[in-house]
Order: C-alpha cells, then sequence, then structure tokens
C-alpha cells in the first residue's frame, strides 16, 4: 500500500470516526451547562463556581477521556476489537475457569453491558429533547411541541434501521466535523467577550471548588458526568475504526471543538447569567436559534444512530457467548459484515426511548438517569482492564495498581455522586439494567441446566458407533448432517432416525459449534475434522463471538481437507429441543418458566446457522430442567 493511500484511508477513518464514534460525547454540550446549575442542585451561579465547574470538564475530559479511554483502554483490544464484551472475554482468558475470579469477572462483564443497554435507551431520548428544546428559546409558546416532535424524529429514525446506515453513513462524518466546527466557532466568539474564563484551564480552580462547595460541589459532579458521556462508545468502535483514525478525531477536532464550547459557555455566563436557562442556544444571539437547532437535531440523529448501531452489535456478540437466545440477525449492507440490524431489538428500545422521552419530558430530568449508566459501565471498564494488564499482559503489580487505581478512584467517585440521583431517574437505567441482568443470567444458567441434562443422559459418540457397526443397518444414498452440542453424546436426532426410520445413510457428518472468547478466528482455523471411520465424521467448527455462523461456508471449506459436499445430496437432521420446567433441583420456578418461555421463541437453529430450510428435517425431543 503507497505512503499517499495510506493517509487518504487514515484521514476517511478519522472522518467516519467523527461521525460515528463521538457523536453521543459532541451533543453534551447541548444539556450539560444547563443541568450543573439546575435551581435543584443549589449551586450559585458565581464567577468562582463557574470557573470550577469548567475547570472539572475540561480536565475530566483530559483524564477519562484522553488519558484512560484513548490512552489506556485502548490498548486492551481483543484481536483489534473493543468495547464491554471484547474486555470481559479477555479479561475471562486472563483468569482460568477454575479461578475464583471467573465468576464475579463474568457478573461484572455483564452487568457493564447491561449498563450500557441503559445509555444505548437514554441518548436517543435525551440528545434529540436537548437539540428539540432550542424551540422553547425561539419562541416559548412552542414548549408544548417539543416532545411531540422528538417523537416524531425517534420513530422516524427507528423505522428506517431496517434499511441500515450504508447510505446516509458517509453523510455523518461531514455534519459532524461542521457540528465540531459550530462548537469552536461559538465557544472562541464568547471567550473574547470574557477571557478571564480561560482561568479554569488551572486545575486548581476544580480543587477549590470541590473545597468550598463540598456537598453541593458533590452533587455537581453527578451532572458534570454529564460531558463525559459517550467515551465508552470510542473504546466499543475500536473494530470498525482502528485505535489510530479514533484517537487523530479526538486529539485534532472533538477535544478541541468541545474544550472551546465549554469555555465559551462559561464566558457567556459569566458576561449574561441570564443565559442558564439554555447557554447553548443562546451563545450567538436570537437569530441563530433555528438553525443552531436544525444543526443539533442531525447532531443528535447521529449520536443516537451509533447508540443504536452499538447495541445491535453487542446483542449479536451477548447471542455468541451464551448470554440471550437467538435472534432474527439481518445484514443491511453487502459489503461491511458489521452493518446488522435486529427487528427485535430495535421495535423494543423504540418502546423503552419512547417511555423515556414522555415519562420524563424533558433532558434536564433525564440528566440523572444518564449519569449512572454512564458511570457504572467506566466503573466496570476500568476494574476489567486491571484484570487484563495484570493477569494477561503481566505488567507489575504496583504499575497495574497505579495505572488503574487513579481511574477508579475518579469513576467511584463521579458513579457515587450519580447515585445522589437514583430517585431523580437514576432508578430508570439501574431498573432496566436489572431486568436486562436477570434475563441474561437465567438464559446462560438455563443452558447450563439443559447441557448437564443432555450430558447426564448422553450415549458416548464413539462407544455408539463401535456397537452399531457391529450389526450395521440399511445405509441409504446421500449424506446426513447432524448438530450436536459441545457436551453432546449421540444426537437425539440420530437416534430417532434409527429408531423411525431404520436406516443410515452412506455418510455421516456430525457439527459441533464451538464459540471461543475472542472476537474473530481466521477462516484457515474455523473447520477442523475428525475421521470417525465407517464413513463417519465428526466436523469441529470454531467462531469467534463476531464471526458469522454460516453451516454452508463451513461445508465449503470442509472441501480443502477432502470432504466434498452435494447440497441437493445432503440432509440436515435437527433435534429442536422443547424444555420443560420441573420443581425441584435448578432454578426459581419463575426463572424457569422465563427460561421456557425464551427457549420457545428463540430463532431455530437451522435458520441461526443460515442452513438451507428446504434440506433441514426436524425432530422434536424434550429436556427437562
Amino acid at each position: 500500500m503507497t505512503s499517499e493511500h495510506k493517509k487518504s484511508s487514515l484521514v476517511a477513518l478519522t472522518l467516519a470516526a467523527v461521525g460515528i464514534v463521538y457523536g453521543d460525547i459532541g451533543t453534551s454540550p447541548l444539556y450539560t451547562l444547563k443541568t450543573i446549575f439546575d435551581p435543584e442542585h443549589g449551586l450559585a451561579l458565581n464567577t468562582p463556581n463557574l470557573l470550577g465547574i469548567i475547570s472539572l470538564i475540561f480536565w475530566g475530559l483530559t483524564m477519562i477521556v484522553s488519558l484512560k479511554y484513548v490512552s489506556l483502554v485502548l490498548r486492551a483490544d481483543n484481536r483489534g476489537e473493543g468495547g464491554i464484551m471484547a474486555l470481559m472475554a479477555l479479561a475471562l482468558n486472563s483468569v482460568s475457569k477454575r479461578s475464583g475470579w471467573h465468576g464475579p469477572l463474568l457478573l461484572l462483564g455483564v452487568f457493564g453491558a447491561t449498563m450500557f443497554y441503559g445509555d444505548s435507551v437514554v441518548t436517543p431520548a435525551i440528545s434529540v429533547l436537548g437539540a428539540i428544546e432550542g424551540l422553547e428559546v425561539a419562541a416559548p409558546g412552542l414548549e408544548q411541541y417539543v416532545v411531540p416532535l422528538t417523537i416524531i424524529v425517534l420513530v422516524s429514525l427507528y423505522a428506517v434501521q431496517r434499511h441500515g446506515t450504508a447510505g446516509i453513513g458517509r453523510f455523518f462524518g461531514p455534519v459532524m466535523v461542521v457540528w465540531f466546527a459550530a462548537l469552536a466557532a461559538m465557544g472562541v466568539i464568547n471567550i473574547v467577550e470574557a477571557p478571564e474564563i480561560l482561568a479554569a484551564l488551572n486545575p486548581l480552580h476544580a480543587f477549590r471548588f470541590m473545597l468550598e462547595n463540598k456537598y453541593s460541589g458533590f452533587v455537581a459532579l453527578g451532572a458534570v458526568v454529564l460531558a463525559f458521556t459517550g467515551a465508552e462508545a470510542l473504546y466499543a468502535d475500536m473494530g470498525h475504526f482502528g485505535k489510530k483514525p479514533i484517537r487523530a478525531a479526538w486529539f485534532l477536532i472533538t477535544f478541541p471543538a468541545l474544550a472551546l464550547n465549554y469555555l465559551g459557555q462559561g464566558a457567556l455566563l459569566i458576561a449574561r447569567p441570564d443565559a442558564i436557562s439554555n447557554p447553548f442556544f443562546q451563545q450567538l444571539g436570537s437569530w441563530s436559534v433555528y438553525p443552531l437547532v436544525v444543526l443539533s437535531t442531525m447532531a443528535a440523529v447521529i449520536a443516537s444512530q451509533a447508540t443504536i448501531s452499538g447495541t445491535f452489535s453487542m446483542t449479536k456478540q451477548a447471542i455468541a457467548l451464551g448470554l440471550l437466545p437467538r435472534m432474527r440477525v439481518m445484514h443491511t449492507s453487502e459489503s461491511e459484515i458489521g452493518q446488522i440490524y435486529i427487528p427485535a431489538v430495535n421495535w423494543l428500545q423504540l418502546v423503552v426511548v419512547l417511555i423515556a422521552v414522555v415519562g420524563f419530558g424533558s433532558s434536564d430530568k433525564l440528566a440523572g438517569a444518564y449519569g449512572i449508566a454512564v458511570t457504572a459501565t467506566m466503573l466496570c471498564t476500568t476494574v476489567l482492564t486491571f484484570f487484563v494488564i495484570r493477569y494477561r499482559w503481566h505488567l507489575p503489580l504496583v504499575l497495574c495498581f497505579a495505572a488503574t487505581g487513579f481511574f477508579i478512584a475518579i469513576d467511584i467517585m463521579l458513579f457515587s455522586a450519580s447515585t445522589l440521583k437514583l430517585l431523580h431517574g437514576g432508578w430508570f437505567p439501574l431498573l432496566l439494567g436489572t431486568v436486562l441482568l436477570t434475563i441474561m443470567l437465567t438464559w446462560r444458567e438455563g443452558r447450563d441446566l439443559v447441557f448437564k441434562n443432555l450430558e447426564k443422559h448422553a450415549i458416548p459418540l464413539e462407544a455408539f458407533l463401535s456397537s452399531l457397526f457391529m450389526a450395521p443397518p440399511v445405509r441409504v444414498y446421500g449424506t446426513a448432517i447432524f448438530l450436536r452440542g459441545e457436551s453432546d453424546g449421540v444426537p437425539h436426532a440420530l437416534l430417532h432416525n434409527l429408531s423411525h426410520n431404520k436406516v443410515l445413510h452412506e455418510r455421516v457428518v456430525f457439527i459441533t459449534v464451538h464459540i471461543v472468547e475472542e472476537p474473530w478466528v481466521a477462516a484457515a482455523e474455523q473447520v477442523k475434522i475428525v475421521d470417525l471411520g465407517h464413513q463417519c465424521y465428526q466436523v469441529n467448527v470454531h467462531y469467534g463471538f463476531k464471526d458469522e455462523p454460516h453451516i454452508p461456508n463451513v461445508l465449503a471449506q470442509c472441501s480443502s481437507h477432502g470432504l466434498q459436499f452435494e447440497m441437493m445430496e445432503t440432509s440436515f437432521f435437527i433435534a429442536r429441543q422443547t424444555v420443560i420446567s420441573t420443581p425441584g433441583a435448578g432454578m426459581a420456578s419463575w426463572r424457569e418458566s422465563l427460561f421456557v418461555a425464551m427457549s420457545r421463541n428463540a430463532r431455530a437453529a437451522a435458520d441461526y446457522y443460515q442452513i438451507p430450510p428446504n434440506r433441514v428435517i426436524e425432530l422434536g425431543t424434550q429436556v427437562e430442567i
């Protein structure tokens, strides 16, 4: 690759990263200062407090985003992939399954993931509400239209998800560059009017603010964290863009624009304290309100799109890792494998987002809900990072504590401040997270119970085949393929076929899919074939949690190992398990009922593995838990 091509691709990826990665944090100036100085918090609007708050925001962006995420956490990649799920898999791989840390790390990772879901619900609601609230500045009489317009924008956004973002995605970067340029320009204009705000660059103002305000300063921290929302997104999207473009986009465009705009809003409030009703939309005067509403709505939609896409991606990973039942996953782009659409998740998320918009009604009231979701995910990420750098990278313990201990202290402080909002919206993402955590752990534990039941009644495959061919059944033309789990013995479908049809195909293939705790498995390493004799074969397929399961492709790969398949002569025998809840051991009865309901509504294995439906024969089997 030529250096010119490398430069152009880096520029293109950096531009794309500005649009997708930084949409969330880029829309934070819409509501952050307005929320911090909300009269309910009891924080006086004066110059010392303004200097302290702006200093906290500036140095928070520097330490949490620049140092923690961009410099440290981006290094903890799982074969180029980032995000809480990839980090959890990396941390779990760093300790043995017998280790006492394995269970707590799994729980921490799943909890962090559920908080990310909470964040992805609040982001569209608060961003679009915050943008359209600019209408109240232009004409106070339009206040009653803010929620209906927000609902229209959000319903339209979710309705177009099935078409994918390939068409409109190319405009995200340029629109967000214009947005960040506007943020920077407005900031500079207001800084010129009140240059004393530049004193906030001195971190002593942040310390002085916390010392002098004590409790009210601690309460304010719960709102200051709104300036850092979206930091998790830059790590989650690492696999799509790579580290260099994400770092370049942050240091060259996003960070300078955000810093200038927060300084500018602080300068505006020093000069005009009455602008606190909505400082963002009053930065340039009344003439700019309507253009800013249009631009900020576009930026909010892009920010929302990033979290929606992130939710689809995380759900797909959770399904692969055995934390959620199989769902219908649709690909919206022929060239980009990462662009997917999950209908069930899309419409469920829209319902919850609309409940948040109608229930809270304003960005101010949603701010409390936002803080807890963001800080909880940040804290989980930092703790998991410690285990990666200590047990995978084997760095000295002192260095590991030094690298993560400082950030853990900051995360705990921010999370603690956010919990003060528990009764003012903070309960919302926690409730959502608790429901999702229960669903994920119930599905995982239920699957373990099913596997244990199957294992208990399993007949060892090799021993069964040895006895079978002592007096072999009639063999018929063609190939029979049986899917079997990792802990299964003889597949139930094979037993049913022998029992009812009294025949065996001339070639029998058993396929077992193994999901490894890594995002990708190279195509050359995906398929391993074991010859069991008598024209029987065991095919072991290894997928990463971001790989696309596709059994026909596996069969095509088998040809390089000397195993050829003709699809019209091949039949797939799949056992459809009907799970039955029984009293006694296992989970609580309500959890077993929940697992049974999810199991019955899960996507069929043949559909999930993209097996041609006209080649599938399903045979029922019952499993008690």
